[in-house]
């Protein structure tokens, strides 16, 4: 489940909550069993105190690094929603980093053979925020990951697009509610397409509307006619 400070926005869907892949663990656990095998070598040949104390120094040692990176293991999510990237970690001292879906730019991924195998990879995010590109490491299935983002790009740029088409239809119909004379009927009739582009491009050169969405929604109004 999502870290306890994590909160959803109004309208915004929990799509994936990530923890890194098992492998995070994979150094740790090998050093443990390490430290039992010499452990239980040292027992069967009876080579003395010193050497049972550091035997058994070194399975402590590598049980407490194993349980450090359990808890940084579940302390760390990988969460993708319908607005935003959030990357949270920590338990005491915390770090986060967030990326909103509007301002990325290009997803890379990219897996070694073993790493293939085993089904991990790390993903790296290029962005127009401050942070430019940031490296997601040990992730599971980077490549399903990878389309999940862009599928939910496309879905918030659709909904993005469909709430600007309903301001601006809002925009043409108030414009000609306020322009109508006293014996007009009371409803006001559908806008326009061209109604339509003129509100557009108001709301374009007031700047509620970047170059890309202004072209964007115009093709769409002139594909109508």
């Amino acid at each position: 489940m999502p870290p306890s400070d994590f909160i959803l926005r109004d309208g915004e869907e929990l799509v994936l909550d990530l923890h890194p892949h098992w492998w995070y663990f994979a150094s740790a656990f090998l050093a443990a069993m390490a430290a039992f095998v010499l452990g239980a070598v040292v027992l069967a040949q009876g080579w003395g105190d010193v050497a049972n104390l550091l035997a058994a120094a070194a399975i402590l040692g590598t049980l407490a690094w194993l349980g450090e990176r359990y808890i940084r293991w579940v302390s760390t999510h990988f969460i993708l929603t319908s607005d935003r990237i959030i990357w949270r970690e920590g338990v005491i001292a915390k770090r986060g980093i967030e990326f909103p879906l509007q301002r990325i730019n290009t997803i890379f991924f990219s897996q070694r053979m073993f790493e293939r195998i085993l089904g991990l990879g790390d993903l790296k995010v290029e962005s127009a925020s401050e942070r430019g590109t940031q490296v997601f490491e040990d992730l599971r299935s980077p490549a399903k990951v990878q389309d999940e983002i862009y599928a939910q790009m496309e879905a918030n740029e659709s909904r993005g697009l469909n709430k600007l088409g309903d301001q601006i239809t809002g925009a043409a119909q108030a414009a000609q509610v306020a322009s109508a004379t006293p014996a007009a009927p009371p409803a006001a009739p559908e806008p326009t397409v061209a109604d339509q582009i003129a509100a557009l491009h108001q709301l374009h050169e007031q700047g509620a509307l970047t170059d890309a969405e202004f072209e964007a929604k115009k093709a769409e109004l002139l594909g109508r006619m």
